[in-house]
């Protein structure tokens, strides 16, 4: 730029002007200049770079300038750097995601994208970043991703283009593709850490949404966080002031959060190691304040992953005791942080006494000289209250409200009316509090609060004279709109019975609603006047003094109380008090539902940061965590059901009517995006699986799978109810492979459970070998075998889906019985359900069956064969026990072969329900295939 002297002499003219007028004369005579040039055209690039640079500085300046666009736009399709720069950076600052402008440079843009020049491709993604919406994102993502993903993209282009992924899934979610899932997880090995870095941010934000497409991200976030943390894996570069890569760490232990607990074995330890850790190098506080403040934004994420684990509790008392600290500390973000995380705690803990210990200091929070922690503070008050602590704590709640922010004000009102009704162990306690609360609150009291308050009363007889007596005294004095309300409706229903109390007849009754006409809403003298009629209805020694109050507003300028005035003094002058009666019956219960303070509170509380895995409230409030993230995806908009108070409103109060049904409910719309493919599943089997497959079906070891990059061996070992199968990967390349990593599928067979005893490495060297062990233990009958997916990076993302052999013939053990013991174990168990029974065909052409192949698959499948038991000898009959976590389960075999029509009928007979289904459905699968007479020779 500073070659640039015309832009370099305009700017000081600009800053030496005295007055604004001469800024603007300048300014005037310089775009009358550009205009005219950009008119005569024949500008070289140099040229138009120049005065599209003078353009930018008279709009950063705040001037509207309205042409020279479309020659900023054309400067992108440059050949020079400089001026392709001053282009785009045109680009970002005139247009926008609508402007009519904008569709001319996307072809521009995707050439930069394309470019082997890892500038341009820089400049093309901050643009796509800045100005791109829906048409763009969905033009250019694909572009994008491919520059994320390539082999032969530099670090610095990687970052940029996960961060601008990032952006556009912020701005339209639909953009990222769901098949780019697992080549997005598997960039969370990257050797460099800014680029591990930046696609742990894209990762973290697409987890939110979709955490079953991204379930990869969990073991791999597990993985690199021990690298960092324990192992010491990290360049120098990323030490900040001798915290290893902070800003990873926090994002890493904060992705975790977003999964339930890992039940692998192995993940679980990799965890441990990694927390441990970070507890121990927190051990010393250093003098270095930013260092400190790297260590605790570290050490405060692994004690919220701790909670959420909630595994070790030694740990978490030690977190109790820690947070204790945090929270009496001299430094502000200390102490907010210490609030916030014990608030967590309070949310899963099993006992908040350890949290109660500190109740004194928590309270004292209420009164911290900065905001945000006085609200952190209010949080955790909230969140640790019970039966036991919830009066000493509301009545320090009532007793700062009084000079409480304005700001929290609100809320502080609603998160006592909830205490006050959830921990009230006294009716009377409930309706004192709540009635203080009322005349406390002023304008902050919301329209849920003083409604909940009516709907329980009218629910309650015990409470109906208690609360009418009350309400009468306060109506006596200077009291807020909604007290009024509340007492106009309960003195309509229940004034009747305390009218014998001293201090409360009917006209005092009357006196004290009449003198609050004049000062209240109009909704509430509407209130006002339905108490009124009802009123005349309980009262009639003081019908003339309601006529006159019907009679006086029938003339008021407002239509609403006229017309509800006039038709209540037509109503109560009728020749017969019949109609009076029936309209002005007592209202009935409300029914039963859903607090509407709880939906008020997390409507003021949703906000739009991160996601959490809890609610502000105790554990109570997060019981159900799948109800807890649904609520969360809606917004917490519609979350809980929301109380329509029939009579109570008054705008349009009825006299007489029923509660009406909730109007709100929980939003279970849904996404319209379909559901994320499980590559890992039976459904997304690669080519020639089965070969391995079926030569591993009865062997112990062997090749599973093959092929020019890769060999996959296994070797297992059965005992009882428990197999481990130890898994070889051998990379045949003549180069390094990375982010090599294995899912398994276990979801169609809950009876067999998967453990993982250790991971491969993520990086396998030319002719090297990884290895994987995983246990397998039996807890019933299953008919179908577990699957793997195996992913690694060999330039492009290589992927099999291999299905494993171990089926239910892996735990069964031949057993010999004599032909007696046979026919009556036969007898004893009968048929169905401990019975099944199949009839089948061989189903490939060109195979048929034999005796050899017949007895061949009967006794790899571990069934003892018993001769002499059947009177035909072609039959088969055999013995076997299903071993399983439960106990051992006796099996018995028929086997009956036709030869001539290529055909078997299966009978299996077991001392456990569906364990002979199983059984006959596996045989039945390989006894299907057939053999050859080749084979068999």
């Amino acid at each position: 730029m500073s070659s640039m002297r015309g832009l370099v002499q305009f700017i000081a003219d600009l800053r030496n002007a005295r007055a604004r007028e001469l800024e603007e004369k300048r300014i005037n005579k310089e775009l009358a200049n550009i205009r005219q040039k950009f008119k005569d055209g024949n500008l070289n690039g140099y040229q138009k770079k120049k005065y599209v640079c003078k353009l930018l500085y008279v709009y950063i300046q705040g001037y509207d300038v309205d042409f020279g666009h479309l020659e900023a736009v054309n400067l992108i399709s440059a050949k020079n750097y400089s001026e392709k720069q001053i282009g785009y950076l045109a680009v970002t600052l005139f247009l926008h995601e609508q402007h009519e402008l904008l569709h001319l440079v996307v072809n521009s843009i995707r050439k930069d994208l394309l470019d082997m020049n890892e500038l341009n491709n820089c400049l093309a993604l901050h643009a796509v970043a800045n100005v791109g919406g829906r048409e763009m994102g969905e033009a250019l993502g694909a572009d994008v991703h491919r520059l994320l993903i390539a082999p032969t993209s530099k670090s610095f282009v990687k970052k940029k283009a996960a961060l601008t992924l990032l952006r556009l899934y912020r701005k339209h979610p639909s953009i990222v593709q769901q098949e780019w899932a697992e080549r997005i997880i598997s960039l969370m090995d990257d050797p460099d850490l800014g680029v591990t870095l930046s696609v742990t941010s894209l990762v973290m934000a697409l987890v939110q949404a979709n955490p079953e497409q991204y379930k990869g991200s969990y073991v791999k976030a597990a993985q690199r966080l021990k690298k960092i943390v324990v192992d010491n894996e990290v360049p120098a570069d990323y030490f900040y002031y001798r915290v290893p890569c902070p800003w990873l760490q926090v994002k890493l232990l904060r992705l975790l959060q977003y999964y339930p607990p890992s039940e692998d074995t192995h993940v679980r330890q990799l965890i441990r190691e990694s927390l441990q850790q970070i507890m121990h190098n927190a051990m010393d506080t250093p003098k270095n304040v930013q260092q400190n403040n790297a260590q605790n934004a570290v050490l405060f994420e692994a004690i919220n992953l701790l909670i959420h684990l909630d595994t070790e509790h030694d740990l978490m008392m030690q977190i109790s005791a820690r947070l204790g600290k945090f929270i009496q500390s001299r430094e502000t973000n200390v102490r907010y942080l210490g609030l916030e995380a014990m608030t967590h705690f309070a949310a899963r803990a099993e006992t908040l006494d350890p949290i109660k210990k500190h109740q004194s200091f928590i309270l004292g929070s209420l009164r911290d000289r900065d905001i945000s922690v006085r609200r952190k503070g209010l949080d955790l008050i909230y969140s640790m209250c019970d039966t036991t602590n919830a009066r000493p704590i509301v009545a320090e709640l009532l007793s700062y409200l009084q000079s409480a922010d304005y700001a929290i004000r609100e809320e502080m009102v609603l998160k006592i009316a909830i205490l006050a009704e959830k921990y009230a162990t006294d009716a009377r306690w409930y309706i004192d509090t709540s009635l203080r609360l009322l005349a406390l609150g002023g304008d902050h009291v919301s329209d849920e609060v003083w409604q909940r308050v009516i709907q329980i009363v009218t629910n309650n007889e015990e409470l109906q004279a208690y609360a009418a007596d009350h309400l009468l005294q306060y109506l006596k004095g200077d009291c807020h709109d909604s007290l009024i309300k509340i007492g106009s409706y309960i003195l309509g229903e229940f004034g009747h019975l305390i009218a014998d109390n001293k201090g409360c007849s009917p006209i005092e009754q009357f006196l004290a609603l009449q003198s609050k006409m004049f000062s209240c809403s109009d909704n509430t003298r509407a209130m006002i006047l339905s108490a009124f009629i009802k009123f005349v209805n309980l009262f009639p020694e003081i019908k003339p003094q309601l006529l006159q109050m019907f009679r006086l507003y029938s003339h008021s300028p407002d239509p609403e109380l006229q017309q509800r005035a006039f038709e209540y003094l037509k109503l109560a002058t009728l020749p017969t008090d019949d109609l009076l009666r029936t309209v002005c019956d007592e209202m009935p219960p409300f029914s039963e539902r859903a607090s509407a303070l709880l939906s008020r509170l997390h409507q003021k509380t949703a906000g739009t940061s991160d996601k959490k895995t809890w609610v502000v409230g105790g554990k109570d409030a997060n019981k159900d965590q799948k109800e807890i993230m649904m609520a969360q995806n809606t917004g917490l908009k519609r979350s809980f059901t929301t109380i329509v108070n029939g009579g109570t409103n008054g705008t349009n109060g009825a006299v007489k009517g029923s509660a009406s049904e909730d109007l709100a409910g929980l939003d279970l719309t849904g996404s319209s995006e379909p559901a994320a493919p499980n590559l890992a599943s039976a459904a997304h089997l690669s080519p020639d699986w089965e070969i391995g497959y079926n030569r591993l079906y009865f062997a112990d070891e062997g090749v599973l799978f093959e092929d020019a990059q890769i060999q996959v061996g296994l070797r297992s070992e059965y005992r009882a109810h428990l197999g481990v199968v130890k898994l070889y990967f051998t990379n045949k390349a003549s180069f390094s492979i990375g982010s090599f990593t294995t899912t398994l599928d276990n979801r169609s067979h809950p009876n067999l459970k998967i453990d993982t005893k250790s991971l491969p490495d993520s990086m396998v060297p030319p002719a090297g070998q990884t290895q994987q062990t995983l246990f397998f233990e039996a807890n019933g009958a299953f008919s179908d075998a577990p699957t793997i997916r195996i992913s690694y990076l060999a330039g492009a993302l290589q992927a099999y889906t291999l299905q494993l052999p171990i089926l239910m013939h892996r735990y069964m053990d031949p057993s010999e019985l004599s032909v007696e013991d046979f026919f009556k174990r036969w007898r004893q168990i009968g048929g169905p359900p401990l019975e099944a029974q199949k009839t089948f065909g061989v189903t490939a052409k060109g195979r048929t069956i034999n005796e050899t192949f017949t007895r061949r698959i009967v006794d790899g499948f571990r069934w003892k064969i018993l001769n002499g038991v059947d009177p035909n000898p072609k039959n088969v009959v055999g013995c076997a026990v299903y071993q399983a976590q439960g106990g051992k389960t006796g099996c018995l075999l028929r086997l009956e072969p036709n030869y001539e029509k290529n055909m078997y009928r299966i009978t299996i007979r077991a001392t456990q329900e569906h364990v002979p289904q199983a059984l006959v459905r596996q045989m039945e699968q390989k006894l299907s295939q057939g053999t050859t007479m080749d084979s068999d020779r």
